[in-house]
């Protein structure tokens, strides 16, 4: 799994390895010289390439990176956006440029893009913050409406490295990551605007506090081929409760998705107010109901009830298409102050949530999963869209921290926190955003915990089974035309492709 840090964390590990005898200096031209390569490899003998240099080391890569295609007979040229270098490794990097490195101002930025085959963006690196320079601006409005390759050096000039935010950014081809991938390459927009992106080691080594990036060959481990010698029971009774009179739909997906079936589990049972029964049970094909009674469409509490409904269960989803009811704070309440299960809260299960006192969840016996999207964890920990999106894993991992929770968070990327880690999925796509996904997630994530042990990685590994599954359902229905239960149907497709069957 590649690491994933801070701005602040990985300039703590470029001064440790100061420490280790390996300069700063050094790292800009061990950063340099594997950025010449990506470059020439994208670019022909002929190539005119431009590269777009700001003040600072993110500038210096770029001058080092010139003289080095410069000695391998391309013909680079440096465009100064901001003026002159002016930090020391940027500086004695300008003072060593080759003289046959071309050198032009900011005012002649444009008409070189104009005529440029590979643009490369240093203008700004991951220091960046607040707001692009208005002669700056013209310029990323001149590199993104271009057409041309572009390669950004670090991160695209613009984005913020710990949210993947901007007001104004470059749009790359390829972003090549210095020494460790950041937050930034991830989160927020950073989808949008880096259609590729790979990392380069630069020899330092990666210490602290990082965020590991979940791929393909660390799900394959918890979808294990299965004995012959085995039965149902040994994959977990999955319970998905949820659903009332306004919102059975959530329910029924959340089932139908067969999202807990296809992600493994042995039996799933849904768990629904008795009112909508006749509405869902046309659906129901393998899972089993269990009606609950209710007032108005609602789950009304009654401890025998909730307990017959609970036997046996390996793991249990709670909240999706729940809706408003005093009657949901009891019974959540009671789950989590009973049982010793792993519990999925979601959707109308973390609204409710958010209205207890969360100090019920120091004390639970349960192994308490959490899947807010950013609204719904404003509700929980009490600050703003705004401020969770600036720093999501910050937020995550102090709340998932306090409370012993593995929080997962929804975004363009996800983000799970737990005592075992913090893990980034990049997986999913804009098909996703629709009405429903939420309940895919947990149905696939109740049906794993059913046979898996709890954890943030298992919890990461069912978020990266959805995003595939997403990603496959939106190649075959665009991402207007498909739904949330195409997603489901793709469930299949995505165990076999991280199985390497196909």
């Amino acid at each position: 799994m590649d690491r994933i840090l801070t701005v602040e964390q990985m300039t703590f590990c470029e001064h440790e390895a100061e420490k280790y005898g390996v300069s700063l200096a050094q790292l800009m031209d061990n950063a340099a010289a594997q950025l010449s390569e990506v470059i020439a490899s994208n670019s022909s003998s002929s190539s005119k390439i431009v590269l777009l240099i700001g003040k600072g080391n993110n500038g210096g890569d770029g001058l080092v990176a010139a003289n080095l295609l410069a000695e391998q007979g391309l013909k680079p040229a440096v465009v100064l956006c901001c003026g002159e270098p002016d930090t020391d490794l940027s500086s004695a990097a300008y003072a060593r440029l080759d003289k046959s490195v071309e050198v032009l101002k900011a005012e002649n930025a444009l008409d070189f893009i104009e005529s440029a085959d590979v643009l490369v963006d240093c203008i700004f690196g991951t220091g960046f913050h607040g707001e692009v320079p208005p002669y700056v601006s013209r310029i990323i409005d001149k590199i993104n409406d271009s057409g041309k390759f572009v390669v950004s050096a670090d991160i695209n000039s613009g984005l913020y490295s710990d949210s993947g935010l901007f007001s104004k950014c470059v749009r790359s081809s390829l972003t090549v990551s210095v020494g460790t991938y950041k937050y930034g390459h991830f989160l927020g927009s950073a989808k949008d605007v880096i259609k590729e992106k790979k990392n380069i080691d630069i020899g330092i080594d990666i210490r602290g506090d990082f965020a590991l990036l979940v791929e393909k060959d660390d799900v394959a481990p918890f979808l294990p081929y299965r004995k012959n010698n085995s039965n149902k029971g040994n994959y977990g009774y999955v319970g998905i409760m949820g659903g009332c009179t306004e919102y059975s739909g959530a329910v029924k997906l959340s089932n139908l998705a067969l999202s807990a079936l296809r992600a493994g589990a042995g039996v799933s049972r849904l768990i629904i107010p008795e009112s909508i029964t006749a509405s869902v049970s046309p659906y129901i094909l393998e899972s089993t109901l269990m009606p609950l009674c209710d007032r108005d469409g609602h789950i009304v509490f009654d401890k025998e009830k909730i307990d017959a409904s609970l036997f046996r269960l390996a793991s249990l989803a709670v909240g999706m298409g729940w809706g408003e009811s005093a009657e949901n704070a009891k019974i959540l309440s009671y789950i989590l102050e009973n049982y010793s299960i792993p519990l999925l809260i979601d959707a109308d299960g973390i609204n409710t949530l958010s209205k207890l006192d969360k100090e019920i969840l120091k004390h639970t016996k349960c192994s308490v999963v959490l899947t807010p999207h950013p609204k719904e964890f404003e509700r929980l920990c009490g600050v703003s869209v705004k401020e969770i999106l600036s720093s999501p894993v910050g937020y995550a991992k102090r709340f998932a921290k306090e409370y012993g929770v593995i929080l997962l968070l929804k975004g363009a990327s996800t983000v799970i926190c737990g005592k075992d880690g913090t893990y980034i999925v990049d997986r999913g796509c804009p098909g996703m955003a629709s009405a429903g996904s939420g309940d895919v997630l947990s149905g696939i994530l109740a049906g794993m915990l059913g046979y898996t042990e709890c954890s943030a990685l298992a919890v990461a590994c069912g978020a990266y089974i959805a995003g595939i599954a997403g990603e496959m359902a939106q190649k075959e229905y665009t991402d207007i035309a498909m739904t949330s239960s195409d997603t489901v149907k793709m469930i299949p497709k995505a165990v076999k492709y991280i199985r390497g069957e196909e």
